[in-house]
């Protein structure tokens, strides 16, 4: 019950530190509209957040990962394409891996380039939705105040009533 009422209480301070300004209450930031916007054109939503410096981080991790889904799709290509050509039965089609690579050796580079491939997809995705995420999280936080009065003081205490000995207090204010 205690540790309930602690949260709440913890809840609430910090909703006051996120104060809207009285006179733009018709023209509040809008968390849905950021995720939309992230959602239909990534990094539009940072823009929309004023958070600009996030943008180029977005695309580059973009242009990262598309690069590692290009780079792992061609070797996986190259090895595959190997591997069929060693097992058609055909003496006059060898691949460029003949005395280099054994026919296991070829599976497993195979499939580790395709793996690779795949994870990158999959980490476009994470980023795809970690953009969105953070133009929402942004938007939510756009009016909270952070301002340099933030002050944190732990103090020796003394209250009967909740603990029957000395104690540490810890008062946070906004």
């Amino acid at each position: 019950m205690k540790l309930l009422l602690l949260s709440v209480f913890f809840c609430v301070s910090l909703a006051a530190g996120a104060q809207v300004p009285k006179d733009s209450l018709s023209m509040m930031h809008s968390p849905s509209r950021a995720s939309i916007m992230s959602a239909i054109f990534p990094g539009a939503g940072q823009a929309y957040n004023k958070k600009y410096w996030k943008i180029p981080i977005i695309y580059a991790g973009f242009a990262g990962l598309g690069y590692l889904v290009k780079t792992n799709n061609d070797e996986y290509k190259i090895f595959k394409e190997a591997y069929r050509l060693r097992l058609d039965g055909d003496e006059s089609t060898t691949d460029n891996f003949v005395s280099v690579y054994a026919d296991q050796d070829l599976v497993t580079l195979k499939n580790f380039y395709r793996r690779n491939r795949d994870l990158s997809i999959i980490g476009i995705g994470v980023l795809y939705v970690l953009n969105i995420v953070d133009a929402a999280v942004d938007a939510h936080l756009f009016y909270f105040n952070v301002s340099d009065d933030l002050t944190m003081h732990i103090q020796p205490d003394y209250n009967p009533q909740v603990f029957s000995g000395p104690s540490l207090s810890l008062s946070i204010q906004f």
